[in-house]
């Protein structure tokens, strides 16, 4: 299911360099608050929040070179498609399609990257 041009959820200035900011689930839609995460590269992800080890916020994490590293155990997840890095976790964490246009953050809950 597509929502067209997506949900306006930041400003790209909104999203600290290699950190990330948690958007409600009530704004999203999902199941799951998603987690904005914004590459050392100003490019920006989006993946469920919690990590899929234990109740952490992804969005809490640090954010570099590709990957999101969970604040509590050190769990990697690639930003690119969720897929995870480093144990403890064992399980992916759930991409959703970023788009930045014109320093707007928009997100497409449920879509695929």
């Amino acid at each position: 299911m597509s929502n067209g041009s997506g949900i306006r959820v930041a400003a790209l200035a909104d999203i600290p360099q290699g950190e990330g900011i948690a958007i409600d689930k009530a704004v999203t839609g999902t199941a799951d608050d998603i987690a904005l995460l914004r590459d050392t590269d100003d490019s920006v992800y989006a993946l469920d929040d919690t990590c899929t080890h234990e109740t952490a916020s992804l969005a809490d994490g640090w954010v570099e070179g590709g990957f999101v590293e969970c604040p509590l155990h050190s769990s990697k997840f690639c930003l690119k498609n969720g897929e995870v890095q480093g144990l403890p976790a064992t399980k992916n964490a759930c991409p959703h399609r970023v788009e930045v246009r014109d320093g707007e953050v928009y997100l497409f809950p449920g879509e695929s990257p």
